[in-house]
């Protein structure tokens, strides 16, 4: 008689790990190469929310590993002036004992590989990035005026009015085609949203602050990345135009882009099945 393993879940793999500076909340799952997964900056994002349909494919031939940041999910709060992503990523390797990791970020969370493959390539054996950001100066979270994109506009208005309703506009300009599980996306990012008010406030703080959702390389920085590298974004993202991983492919030395067509800012979820062979094909083999 045979068994079958039962579907991983957010609570089969929830973790928790004190640093030198923070509590952190973290999904853990598989075995093998490490490969971090880091969310992106909506409110009531987290590492597996980010990530659900990607972990379990890729735990299978990897250890697979999603954070949240500070100032998401169930890790601690982040106030404006203590926002740097790169720091906290480093003190999550040491504490864990990770010493070379492939790094997986969407949007914030790519801006946060970037960063971390410019100025500590010895911890990155692998870059991957999705709708990211490019370096210091870019114009790529704004429009064709001098505003925010389409996008980032409801996601601040998520982070003042996190309501099912706003957070059904979210899921609509993330992705190119909502789809059936717009609701349920819409319920579980209010309740997350919701679950943890200290959050939405110091991001808005943050925001307003800084006039920017995180940390970023510069140009020249980013021109100095040598991991191999793989871009992906979405020719339809309403939130950072897909013309900031051209620049990216333009910059990095050993880069390679993929460009989905009907996709938004989510390519990890609306393309989940391509996107989980593009990955384990391209640690397996770069």
């Amino acid at each position: 008689m045979t068994t079958t393993a039962a579907p991983l879940m957010e609570e089969s793999t929830s973790r928790s790990v004190t640093t030198r500076d923070w509590t952190l909340h973290y999904n853990e799952a598989g075995e093998g190469h490490p490969v971090i997964f880091l969310h992106g900056s909506g409110p009531g994002a987290t590492g597996w929310s980010n990530f659900s349909p990607n972990i379990p494919a890729l735990s299978a031939q990897y250890r697979t590993l999603a954070v949240d940041m500070p100032g998401w999910g169930k890790s601690d709060t982040m106030t404006s002036s203590e926002r740097d992503h790169a720091a906290v990523v480093l003190q999550f390797l040491d504490t864990l004992g990770i010493e070379r990791a492939a790094f997986v970020g969407n949007s914030m969370g790519g801006m946060t590989a970037l960063r971390l493959a410019a100025l500590h390539p010895g911890r990155v054996s692998h870059l991957v990035t999705m709708g990211a950001p490019a370096g210091k100066g870019s114009r790529s979270l704004f429009g064709p005026g001098d505003g925010p994109s389409e996008g980032l506009k409801v996601l601040i208005r998520g982070y003042a009015d996190p309501t099912e309703t706003t957070m059904a506009d979210l899921v609509d300009v993330m992705t190119f085609r909502s789809g059936p599980d717009r609701d349920a996306l819409a319920r579980a990012r209010a309740a997350a949203a919701q679950a943890r008010p200290e959050h939405l406030k110091n991001f808005l703080e943050h925001l307003k602050r800084t006039k920017g959702v995180g940390s970023s390389a510069t140009d020249a920085e980013i021109a100095k990345i040598t991991a191999p590298t793989l871009l992906i974004h979405g020719r339809d993202d309403r939130v950072v135009h897909f013309e900031s991983s051209l620049r990216l492919v333009s910059t990095i030395r050993d880069a390679r882009l993929v460009l989905f067509n009907r996709c938004g800012h989510w390519a990890q979820l609306e393309h989940a099945e391509e996107f989980n062979r593009l990955l384990a094909d391209f640690i397996a083999h770069h």
